[in-house]
Parts: C-alpha cells; structure tokens; sequence
C-alpha cells in the first residue's frame, strides 16, 4: 500500500475503497497513531482553522454568532480559535497578531468599542487571507461584511413604543462613536420627527453599556425635569440595569416601558419580559461561515466583496405592554 493510499484513507478521501479505509484506521488505531496536523498544514499551505475576534464570548449575542459561524464551518473540516478582546482596541490588536502567528487561514471580527483604527487589520488582507467583519464595523475597511440595518432598528425600537402610545421617549447609548450605535440612535430620532414628537436634550443618555450604566441612566431621568413615559437602551444589559432600577422606585412596565437590542439568553426569563430588537445573531453567523468558504475558493479572495445589510424584527414582551 503506497503513502499516499494511506493518507488518503486517514482523511476520509471518497476514491479510496471503504475496506482499504477501515484497514488503514484499524492499523492506526493499533499503532497509536495520530496524524501532524503542523507537518499536513505545511504541505498544503492551510492549517483549516479561523480566528474569530468578538468584544466579548460572555453575551449571548455574540454566543450566537460564534456558534453558528462553527456549525457552518464544521462539515468543510474548519475549526475555530477565539479571541476575546474586551471593547479593547490593544487587545483586538493583539489579536490580530496572535491568530496570524498561528497561521490561521482567515479571519473574522466584530470591531471593539474602542477601535477608531483599523490599520491593524491590513496584515490579514496582505497576506491574501480572508477577513470577514460582522456587526460592528466602526471604520470603513474595503473587506466583506455582514450587518444589521441598524438605523430600521432604532427606527422600529422607536416607532414600536409610539404605537403603543408612549410619546416621552428617552434613549440611553454609549458615548464612543461606534457607528452601529450611532445609526440607533439616528433611527430614534427619525422615529420621533415622522410621529412629530420632540426630542428632548436631556433624554438623550451618552454613557456605557452595561447593567449599572443602565441603572445610572435611569436615575437621571427620572430626576429630569420632565420625566420620560418610555426608555430605549442600545443594549439588553442597559435595558436590564433600566428595569432594576424602575423597580426600586416603583416605576415598572407599563407605567415606564423599556425596549432593548439583542434579545440575550436572560431577556425572556426576567420579570416583566424585556421587549428587545432581534438582530438575528443565529442567521449572521451562518453568513460569515458561507462568505468564508466562498472566499477561500478564490484565488484572490478579495475578488468579489460583498456587504451583507441584515433587517431587524421587534420581539414584544410584557415590558411594553400596555394591557
């Protein structure tokens, strides 16, 4: 039997006979073999592993995604790595450099809060590497992406809250410039100009994104000189900090409806049922995978870049039910 017969047979190749494959991999198994996948990686010029960079693998969202993208991939022999970079721009930078350094065949990124850089991505596409950038992308970069029509969803988020007949509507969001908030945030405002309501000043909440700065933006408007009906938050974290905050005032759903973005694992469970903007995370990663795999085909991956816009859908529970 010739070394390439037998190689053939540990990858699982289809011209080999199914009797010669279980041979092989009945010897293998004897011998205590296992193939090196850095000698193969080598040879072949491809290690079938992809980074994914995400702000973080705690929230469901991005959960979501990576899930999917590793489903997607599974079946065409990829694995992946993650790397965390915690809304940091150093950390994504780093990780940059770390997947590269494992010789990772692609990339793919959702930016960091931080990011307002993006030079540190042009060593993926010198390399002829695929990078795919998903949800966030703070900074233009001439690569494929996939993201949510972020503007309809502040828009929907807004105009959901109207038509239930909240007119004093609030928004909190983050303070750094990270496009896909800022389109929310123009959604928002669209919303209340088309229904002919006011914007106030003091509604407009620029802060973080996280559980306390949502209870920490409640406070301030419930303090307002003119209280709010309603609250947007540009997360479902900062949405959650906003309801427990309400409740320790006594100011719960309906009498204040809250509206978030995400829909994250804890949204449905918690008490009144946090309504939320799905943003399709499942469906986002499947993209990734599916843009991935048609880029790697190629010879110059970068021949056709597509931008993927995604449309949100509003998920309506009992925080804006008004019964």
């Amino acid at each position: 039997m010739t070394v390439s017969t037998v190689s053939r047979a540990l990858s699982g190749s289809p011209l080999i006979s199914k009797a010669t494959t279980e041979a092989v991999l009945k010897t293998a198994e004897r011998l205590n073999y296992s193939p090196n996948k850095l000698a193969s990686a080598l040879k072949s010029g491809k290690t079938f592993i992809v980074g994914v960079i995400v702000p973080s693998v705690e929230a469901h969202y991005f959960a979501s995604i990576i899930h999917s993208i590793e489903a997607g991939l599974k079946d065409h022999g990829y694995r992946i790595i993650l790397f965390q970079t915690k809304e940091s721009m150093d950390n994504e930078i780093k990780g940059v450099k770390t997947l590269l350094e494992a010789q990772v065949d692609g990339i793919m990124a959702s930016m960091a809060l931080e990011t307002d850089d993006v030079s540190h991505f042009n060593e993926i596409i010198n390399q002829n590497k695929p990078l795919v950038l998903f949800d966030r992308i703070n900074r233009p970069i001439n690569v494929p992406t996939i993201t949510l029509n972020d503007y309809q969803a502040g828009y929907l988020a807004t105009a959901h809250l109207i038509n239930i007949g909240y007119r004093k509507i609030a928004f909190i969001t983050t303070l750094h410039q990270v496009k896909i908030f800022r389109e929310r945030l123009k959604g928002y405002k669209a919303a209340m100009l088309a229904h002919k309501l006011t914007v106030v000043d003091e509604h407009v909440i620029l802060g973080g994104l996280s559980i306390e700065d949502g209870r920490l933006g409640a406070v301030r408007l419930m303090q307002s000189i003119e209280i709010p009906d309603a609250i947007i938050a540009a997360d479902d974290f900062t949405a959650l900090g906003v309801l427990k905050e309400l409740k320790k005032i006594g100011k719960t759903p309906p009498e204040v409806g809250v509206i978030g973005f995400a829909d994250e694992g804890f949204s449905e469970h918690i008490t009144p049922g946090l309504s939320t903007i799905d943003q399709h995370p499942s469906k986002m990663g499947t993209i990734c995978a599916e843009m991935f795999l048609k880029m790697i085909g190629q010879k110059n991956v970068y021949q056709d870049i597509e931008h993927i816009v995604m449309e949100p859908t509003v998920i309506e529970r009992l925080s804006t039910m008004r019964i």
